[in-house]
């Protein structure tokens, strides 16, 4: 009966949905479409690596029209329709939790988690009902080709991007107009302080003044390190999403041309020029969001954590404007298998300036784990269990990156398994994905209302499936591309079986963690709080504890 209660109501009644005001509920309402999406793209993951062994298995059939649109809409889910959601809706209740100021506006952030919903769902729409398969790098001229692939398909995935690129645009104007809003604690910052803060310029100028034997630039930052993080990372975001819109664009003129019976010479597109192009603003992703965001929530939960304040603030804050510019000097990584790419850009900005990443991470991961030390004894609770989990991650993950980034390396390791396995799915799963689950814990009795969670034993098991499962599966998928396995391939022959179903197996755990999680979860708030986050606050306050 009580099992029966606490599903329907919630653990121990705690959850009142009816107590939450209009920005708990519209970042619960991100929260809960982005860890939707996370499974759906499990499922799409598990469906790949099992078609690598068994390729007749629904719904590939052995078909590789089927295989390779499963590719294509399976980082567009994994990266936009979930990573993106959880970011962002953790973001838009951080900011007013941080600077003691209300959001911008929710309606605004509400119009976020519906574009970025409906244009994740359009996209795999187009992949599953016409094929469309041009895989999420969009290499041109694939995208408008239009003998391969169907006109209204690439239409509708397209138009699916481009809503995703608005929602983005939508939070960033929320998330500026939140910060930079001169009221509460910042009405008497002048314009010039918050901008210099939030880029970290006064760390930089801190650390000079030191050096040079004057009194510091600053004893109290405009802004505190986590909002400085997400405010760099939204630079990144922007010109990302402008980027991958602009490449919408470009592909939807060929297509609506196709469409009115015009037939436009894809040859008047260089393709190598949109090859560095489309890589300079989606490496933003990876490079710039996800290292920046991933760092600033490192700073944040640790210092939440421990009680203690962040060891070497200044160099912290220094690394977040430094890692801008190397941010938009790493794209080349990308592009040093391209013959027609010269040498030059390979070698400083493919080669040196990434390896340089592994500084400014590194000291990222540095920080965070002194400022752990530090605070010592420390209880193992879950949110520091997950935290570690993240920096494990990202330790493994960034210096896979760097190894396949050398130019000798990249004969052997570009376009495999490695790339995909023990660089981007252990940097994703582990490295981000861990960070998340310890802020949606750390976070949880802040956006629920201190709603009990169901079961300290079941978060538990979570993070062992996800943590061994995880890293499991980014290590045989690596060890796969080591053995020769290409990614964007697909197999028959049975030659990369054994790692494939070592990866599958390792896979099929961090599925089965997402679904603990997700039924933990239920249980805490009720399928009654479950509907009751989707429905209108009666309470319209944007903000937390002011």
């Amino acid at each position: 009966m009580s099992f029966v209660n606490d599903l329907i109501n919630g653990a121990d009644n705690k959850f009142d949905h009816t107590s939450l005001n209009a920005l708990q509920k519209v970042t619960l309402r991100a929260v809960v479409m982005a860890f939707l999406f996370y499974g759906l793209a499990a499922i799409e993951g598990m469906i790949m690596r099992t078609a690598s062994v068994i390729p007749s298995i629904p719904p590939v059939y052995g078909s590789p029209e089927h295989y390779f649109s499963i590719m294509t809409v399976h980082p567009i889910v994994g990266i936009f329709g979930s990573t993106y959601q959880l970011v962002f809706g953790a973001f838009m209740f951080l900011v007013p939790f941080l600077t003691k100021k209300p959001l911008y506006s929710v309606k605004l952030a509400n119009w976020v988690w519906l574009l970025i919903t409906v244009g994740t769902a359009l996209s795999w729409i187009a992949a599953f009902a016409w094929n469309y398969a041009p895989l999420y790098t969009l290499y041109w001229p694939l995208p408008a080709d239009t003998e391969q692939f169907k006109t209204i398909g690439g239409i509708v995935f397209i138009l699916g991007v481009a809503l995703i690129m608005l929602g983005t645009f939508g939070f960033i104007y929320n998330i500026y107009a939140t910060i930079f809003a001169r009221v509460g604690a910042h009405q008497n910052k002048t314009m010039k302080e918050l901008l210099i803060s939030g880029f970290g310029i006064d760390g930089i100028l801190n650390l000079w003044y030191k050096l040079t034997g004057r009194q510091p630039y600053t004893k109290e930052p405009a802004l505190s390190l986590p909002v400085v993080a997400i405010f760099r990372g939204t630079v990144d975001t922007f010109l990302d999403a402008l980027i991958i819109l602009g490449a919408g664009i470009l592909v939807l003129v060929y297509l609506f041309a196709d469409l009115g019976g015009f037939n436009l010479d894809v040859k008047s597109v260089d393709a190598l020029l949109y090859k560095n192009w489309f890589w300079w603003g989606l490496d933003l992703v990876a490079d710039g969001l996800v290292l920046i965001y991933v760092a600033g929530s490192w700073y944040l939960l640790a210092t939440i954590i421990t009680g203690q304040k962040l060891f070497m603030e200044n160099v912290a804050r220094a690394a977040l404007m430094l890692e801008l510019l190397v941010s938009w000097m790493v794209w080349s990584h990308h592009l040093l298998a391209d013959q027609g790419q010269p040498e030059m850009m390979k070698l400083i900005s493919g080669e040196m300036v990434t390896a340089f990443e592994l500084l400014t991470q590194g000291l990222a991961l540095f920080i965070t784990l002194v400022t752990l030390w530090k605070a010592r004894p420390l209880k193992m609770t879950n949110e520091l269990k997950y935290l570690l989990g993240g920096l494990i991650g990202f330790g493994l993950a960034v210096p896979a990156g760097i190894i396949q980034a050398d130019m000798a390396m990249n004969r052997v390791l570009h376009n495999t398994q490695w790339i995909i396995g023990a660089h981007v799915h252990i940097a994703i799963i582990v490295g981000l994905y861990m960070t998340l689950y310890s802020a949606v814990y750390v976070l949880w009795p802040h956006v629920t209302n201190n709603a009990k969670l169901w079961s300290q034993k079941l978060a538990n098991t979570h993070f062992w499936l996800h943590l061994i499962g995880g890293i499991g599966m980014g290590a045989f998928m690596g060890m796969a591309g080591l053995d020769g396995m290409l990614r964007r391939h697909m197999y028959f022959n049975g030659e990369f079986d054994l790692m494939m179903i070592l990866a599958g197996i390792c896979g099929a755990m961090v599925l089965l963690a997402w679904i603990i999680f997700l039924f933990n979860i239920i249980m805490s708030i009720g399928l009654k709080g479950l509907i009751g986050i989707f429905l209108p606050s009666k309470n319209k306050e944007s903000s937390y504890g002011i």
